[in-house]
């Protein structure tokens, strides 16, 4: 068998920030973003297509997200833009589910569920027989079938779960929707062990993203750590098909923890969003101009010498610990009444009503404010900070706690999954480390790392800029794209056996 120079590579993920030029038809215009996924199948591909390498993306044709107007194409247009030209390396799954959305995910079960498996059914039955892929890579449970299918084909698959998160869906609810599961159907995962395909078909209900694990030959978490408590049974909202399944996969070798990087725009030195852009080297001028702004624009004191603490997360109580700083903001607040301290909540959630309620009952207006997220004013919000709170009961992975070391605003972080591989205690013998952890889940242990972030903050303003540029600086080299997609790419060539592309 003749052996393939340069394998060709099928990423399939909902979502992606950009494709880079050359790709194909309208590379430009295809951005459809949610989270960090999008970034990460961005980097990915760009590194990879940068490299020469035979690279090719499945997603699914968001027109309106794409912002495309079919009908309004002359006929020479839309004879270009419906033709798969030569070398086109961006495949659109069709299906009128997903030309009127004007988001990705849906907060529907059904509606998410119907466009999973129209995603899922144009890469089985047109884009991988069209690419004819010699690996596939695929993401989070909105793909799961694929690597079951793939696995059938023998072609090698990469799955990476972003979130634990899944659906389950009977082979003939799956086959209704035009995939033809019976030629795959053993490389499923079911809820219960299968007798035989006809006595599962209706009653027996497949996990997707325990399939997606299940059938994969490789898997990845979006960090090591988070994949280590997952091995070793933290987490009680994991469940138990997921949980085994990724420890099989680890015990034999083929999981990994891979972080993913903040998108390219978190950036002091071009990010458009600021009132000063800085770098290491202006760094005390470029926050103190971006904290008189922020202060400026949501009502806080405007005073440059004001500690200011970040909360950038959606607030989830559940997940991100906003209550944790809810019990202690009257107590942070008296404690640093002298020093001015502030805080800037800028993040969407049905909490904000409880923060509300404080500071109005407290009078806190000019110390504490309270925000809609909004993208412009969160970018702001990194510059002008000191401090960035994240005290995650668990973080797969955490995109603030990196993006906010870019502008030497340093977090302030419970010590788990991607917090814990990301941030490291400030050690003030040494001077080392970028961030302060904490280990006890309460609104105590969050306490006591505020209280060492004060203890930083009232080093000399000199010897605290020295700390916050070689932040900055090591955050850059650490947590970057081209970082996380030569983790991938080694991934993948340990699937292949073999270099991805000649000199990569």
């Amino acid at each position: 068998m003749k052996i393939k120079k340069n394998p060709r590579i099928l990423v399939v993920t909902p979502e992606i920030t950009y494709l880079p030029n050359g790709m194909g038809n309208m590379a430009n215009t295809l951005r459809a973003k949610a989270g960090g996924l999008a970034d990460v199948s961005a980097s990915l591909v760009a590194a990879l297509f940068k490299r020469g390498a035979d690279i090719h993306v499945a997603l699914p044709h968001y027109r309106k997200i794409f912002n495309i107007d079919v009908g309004k194409l002359l006929s020479s247009e839309l004879r270009v833009y419906t033709t798969l030209l030569p070398g086109s390396r961006i495949h659109l799954a069709e299906d009128r589910a997903f030309y009127y959305r004007d988001q990705i995910y849906s907060n529907y079960h059904a509606e998410s569920i119907r466009h999973a498996l129209a995603f899922q059914r144009e890469v089985i039955n047109n884009i991988i027989p069209a690419v004819n892929p010699d690996l596939i890579h695929c993401n989070d449970w909105m793909t799961g079938l694929i690597p079951a299918f793939a696995r059938r084909l023998g072609i090698p698959c990469l799955f990476t779960v972003h979130n634990i998160h899944t659906h389950h869906l009977t082979l003939a609810e799956i086959e209704d929707r035009g995939i033809d599961a019976a030629e795959f159907w053993e490389n499923l995962y079911f809820e219960r062990p299968p007798h035989n395909y006809e006595e599962s078909r209706s009653c027996n209900g497949v996990d997707l993203l325990t399939t997606g694990i299940f059938a994969s030959h490789f898997i990845n978490t979006v960090s090591p750590t988070f994949l280590s408590e997952v091995v070793d049974g933290m987490h009680n909202f994991i469940p138990e098909a997921c949980r085994n399944e990724i420890r099989g996969k680890f015990h034999s070798g083929c999981a990994f923890g891979i972080l993913n990087a903040p998108d390219a725009s978190f950036n002091p030195s071009t990010d458009k969003c600021l009132e000063a852009k800085f770098t290491p080297e202006t760094l005390i001028n470029g926050k103190n101009r971006n904290k008189l702004a922020l202060q400026h624009v949501i009502g806080l004191d405007e005073d440059q010498a004001a500690p200011l603490l970040l909360w950038p997360s959606r607030l989830d109580p559940l997940q991100k610990g906003c209550q944790l700083l809810a019990e202690i903001m009257y107590r942070v607040i008296s404690e640093y009444w002298t020093d001015n301290l502030q805080i800037a909540i800028i993040a969407n959630g049905d909490y904000q009503h409880v923060f509300r309620e404080i500071v109005e009952h407290h009078g806190f207006n000019h110390r504490v404010a309270v925000c809609d997220f909004n993208d412009e004013l969160s970018h702001l919000g990194f510059a002008a900070s000191d401090f960035t709170l994240m005290p995650s009961l668990f973080e797969p992975c955490g995109l603030p706690q990196m993006a906010c070391q870019y502008y030497g605003s340093l977090p302030i972080a419970h010590d788990t999954g991607g917090l814990h591989d990301t941030v490291e205690d400030f050690n003030f013998d040494a001077g080392t480390g970028n961030g302060f952890l904490f280990k006890h889940y309460d609104s105590n242990g969050l306490w006591w790392a505020i209280e060492q972030a004060m203890k930083f903050y009232r080093l000399p303003r000199d010897e605290r800029e020295i700390h916050q540029a070689r932040i900055m600086r090591e955050a850059a080299e650490r947590f970057n794209h081209d970082v996380t997609a030569r983790a991938y790419i080694d991934i993948y060539e340990n699937m292949l056996h073999r270099p991805l592309v000649a000199k990569l």
